[in-house]
Order: C-alpha cells, then sequence, then structure tokens
C-alpha cells in the first residue's frame, strides 16, 4: 500500500517533515545474514509520473502496474522499454487500488481499505470476480503455489490462490523484532521481496520462518526533486535473471537493478 496521498503528508508532519528518511524498522540497514545490501543501477527507462504505483509485475516480456488513490487507481500493462501504457482499466471511483500479482491467465488487484480483490482476465482486463477479506490490503505477491499479502503489519497472509481464502499466516522479523510497514511484495524463489513504507529499505523475508534474510539500502535511486511522500514502491523481478525493475509513486524512472554484496 502506502497510506494515501493524504495520509502520507499528515504522516510528514507528524515526523517533522524531515527531509532524511526515518530509521529503518528493526535496526540497521545491514543485512542480518550477509546477503546483499547495496544496489547497482544497470539501466532506466521512462515511468508515467502519474501513477501512483502500488504493484509492479513482469511476465512473458509485459509489465503489469496496479496504480493507487481514489478516483485515479488502475490496472495497467505497460512497454517495459518504453513506458508506454498498452492497456488499463480503471478501478471504480471508491476503490483504492493496492497490490497485484498474475496468476495464470488471471491478474489480483487488491484494495486498500475496500476489503475487496479483484480478479481479472489478463489478455482483456475484463473483471472476473471479488472475493473479500478483513483488514487493509498492501502488497501482493504469487510464489507458483499460493498467494502472498501484506497488510502494512509485521505479518504475510497466504492464500488460496483461486479462491482468495486465507491458509496461513507467518510473523515478519529483523533482527528478532517485529518488522512493521511491510509494502510492495516480489515472490522470486523461495523468497519474498519487500519494500518497507517510508524507507528507502528493500528487505528479503524467508516466509518458512518470517525472518529478513537480506536488507538493501536503495536510497541511491531517488530522483532528484522527487518528494518525501512519493516513496519508493514496486519490485518486479526479471525472470531468468538476478535483477529486478524498480520504481517509486510517481516517479520518473524505472530502474533495472541487481542487488548486490
Amino acid at each position: 500500500m502506502d497510506v494515501r496521498r493524504l495520509v502520507v503528508l499528515a504522516g510528514l508532519v507528524l515526523v517533522g517533515a524531515c527531509t532524511a528518511p526515518p530509521a529503518p524498522p528493526g535496526g540497521t540497514s545491514a543485512s542480518p545474514s550477509g546477503g546483499p545490501t547495496r544496489i547497482e543501477v544497470l539501466a532506466t527507462t521512462p515511468h508515467d509520473t502519474s501513477a501512483f504505483t502500488e504493484g509492479l509485475e513482469l511476465v512473458d516480456g509485459s509489465l503489469y502496474e496496479g496504480t493507487g488513490l481514489e478516483g485515479e487507481s488502475q490496472l495497467r500493462l505497460v512497454d517495459p522499454a518504453t513506458g508506454d501504457v498498452r492497456q488499463k482499466v480503471d478501478l471504480a471511483p471508491d476503490l483504492f487500488g493496492e497490490g497485484i500479482t498474475v496468476v495464470g491467465d488471471r491478474i489480483w488487484q487488491i484494495t486498500y481499505r475496500n476489503g475487496l480483490a479483484i480478479q481479472r482476465d489478463r489478455a482483456t482486463f475484463r473483471e472476473v470476480r471479488r472475493a473479500t477479506y478483513t483488514g487493509e490490503g498492501w502488497g501482493l505477491c504469487f510464489d507458483d503455489k499460493r498467494l502472498v499479502m501484506s497488510d502494512g503489519t509485521a505479518t504475510l497472509t497466504f492464500r488460496d490462490p483461486t479462491s482468495f481464502a486465507k491458509t496461513g499466516d507467518v510473523a515478519v522479523t529483523k533482527d528478532g523484532k517485529p518488522l512493521q510497514m511491510i509494502n510492495e511484495l516480489e515472490c522470486v524463489g523461495d523468497a519474498v521481496w519487500a519494500n518497507v513504507w517510508q524507507t528507502d529499505e528493500i528487505v528479503r523475508i524467508d516466509p518458512a520462518t518470517g525472518k529478513v534474510t537480506a536488507s538493501v539500502d536503495a536510497g541511491s535511486l531517488r530522483p532528484a526533486g522527487v518528494p518525501r511522500s512519493d516513496v519508493l514502491n514496486g519490485i518486479a523481478a526479471v525472470p531468468g535473471t538476478d535483477e529486478f525493475l524498480v520504481t517509486g509513486k510517481n516517479w520518473p524512472s524505472v530502474f533495472r537493478v541487481r542487488f548486490a554484496e
């Protein structure tokens, strides 16, 4: 997720509108298990600055993006090379779009406080069905067996990819402490990568134990002139590589990166 633009601004007031990012929850930025800690930029491509990015996923060469804000939320198909929007569908004006993930020929998109998940046909974006859940919706990914969902707390929830029913959960910890504000998710192999809201930290989580196994400082990616309220958000693994596409809300660029030690 990311607490919507007005809530974000209110939050910035509460923290004194600091120009420096808040300290990452759970302690230092060092990777707990000696994993990657820094980011290497391999390429940069354009990104639509009107996109309040909530979810990002690259499948079969197509980049899917979910955007947020009431009255502005969409599901998009984006050309990963040019940033051009090839296809899009608007959510109802009262819905605040959040994370997305592709499951075969379907796409799931969750919502912030509407308690609603929407499943669409991947080719046409036609709505197929809806499912409901309790609590907030922030990030979503698919590990080839189950959906993994974040809600802004230190818990990841597992869900059935067809029915969206809850099948379990795990508490996430970093250095033995709960890691709150887990945001956009990307399932890669047996790990889950996640943005941590209000920070420039990207973490790798072992979903079997909930332990953070790596912490990457992505602060160097923030474009000049982008306000702190437009947070880093959006991680898409590049299939067949160890690379990722990373961006932020209303950012002018998508970065192709590698997480390095």
